[in-house]
């Protein structure tokens, strides 16, 4: 980098809508060190409206040009799964920084030949399993870690998701609940719940798992096209963990009513939970605010977990901002505070167990990446 501030350029910045909107562009502006210098859209109109929008200098509809622009250290991709693994290679072609939001690819084959690229390249890689960065999630963990609980003995979660719940969806959504296209409520809901659990509480080292298709018709808002669901929308998994406690999972989507998550840790010498609270509580772990509690009562979280600035610390933001925070620090000195391809593929894996058990109705062991380095 020759600027001392961090270049990025945003794949999927829609000027309406999205999660770069909501998310990513209000954490970048938050933090410093970072400078948002490039946008790209499909079209050429969203990508200049969504230039002069976010005060952006260079707007694209070609991502290569986006990636080989001097301007940009950073590549972030944020649109729909299909795309990741071309528009994640023409980063890594332009020898560019990338962080892609979860999931990687749209199978395990995809995200390993991107981690062998990145690897080759020698570019920093991130994937956004953001609920790593949840104050709440982060405080937990260091608890488990200090003995609160004692020798971990079991983990029980539960989360429930409201999307599809009023039997209509949004245009941008109903591309999900086609499996081909692998950003289903296992992909999305379960990976970045399953990755939490792994991070609160150790690797799952075997499971088993049922998947079902409760719903499998929705309509779209606006226009009343039919939508016919493929992918499963009820994922329930019991494992065993690398340090020998039992784990029970429960994620699902459509919840009409009092959508949340629990991730209740039990040990030898007491219990610790992480609940979802507040209006966001419907989205899921890795967005939703959440509260520890311990021993029968709520724990204050303590202020070091928090570091995003006061501008990002709405309940949408502040992983993200946490996220890219700690990635500027990965960045510029080499630490490997983010989740990087390989943590990916480790989630990657793990779904396919899931898949193969249910498929199977066998036990399946879960497999570790070649290279893993574990993100703090």
């Amino acid at each position: 980098m020759t600027s001392q501030n961090i270049r990025v350029g945003i794949i999927g910045a829609s000027p309406d809508r999205g999660w770069a909107a909501r998310a990513h562009i209000p954490a970048l502006r938050a933090l410093p060190g970072y400078e948002i210098t490039a946008v790209g859209t499909s079209r050429s109109d969203s990508a200049r409206e969504a230039a002069r929008r976010f005060d952006v200098p260079h707007a694209f509809t070609d991502a290569r040009e986006l990636a080989a622009h001097p301007e940009v250290d950073l590549v972030i991709v944020t649109v729909k799964v299909p795309a990741h693994d071309e528009l994640v290679r023409a980063a890594l072609e332009a020898g560019k920084h990338v962080y892609c939001e979860w999931p990687l690819a749209r199978t395990t084959a995809e995200a390993e030949e991107l981690a062998r690229l990145a690897e080759d390249v020698g570019v920093r890689h991130a994937v956004g399993l953001q609920a790593r960065f949840s104050p709440a999630v982060r405080y937990a963990r260091d608890l488990v870690a200090d003995g609160y609980v004692g020798r971990v003995t079991s983990v029980n979660v539960y989360s429930a998701r409201g999307k599809g719940a009023a039997g209509q969806v949004p245009p941008w959504w109903a591309y999900t609940f086609d499996a081909v296209n692998a950003a289903g409520t296992l992909e999305v809901g379960a990976g970045h719940t399953l990755d939490a659990l792994e991070f609160l509480a150790g690797e799952i080292s075997e499971l088993s798992s049922s998947l079902a298709v409760q719903r499998t018709g929705y309509t779209v808002q606006g226009t009343g096209e039919p939508v016919t669901a493929t992918t499963p929308d009820q994922i329930a998994v019991t494992a065993a963990l690398a340090g020998g406690a039992t784990a029970v999972v429960h994620v699902h989507d459509g919840k009409v009513s009092d959508a949340r998550t629990r991730i209740e840790i039990a040990g030898t010498d007491g219990d610790l939970a992480v609940l979802s609270s507040g209006p966001a509580a419907a989205q899921g772990v890795q967005i939703g605010e959440l509260a520890v509690h311990g021993r029968g009562s709520r724990l204050p979280i303590p202020d070091r977990y928090l570091w995003a600035p006061e501008a990002a610390r709405d309940v949408e933001i502040v992983n993200v901002a946490q996220f890219y925070a700690r990635l500027a620090d990965d960045i510029r000195t080499g630490t490997a505070h983010t989740p990087d391809f390989h943590q990916g593929i480790r989630m990657h894996r793990l779904l396919d167990a899931v898949r193969e058990s249910a498929e199977t109705g066998t036990r399946r062991a879960v497999t570790a990446p070649a290279r893993s380095t574990p993100a703090r």
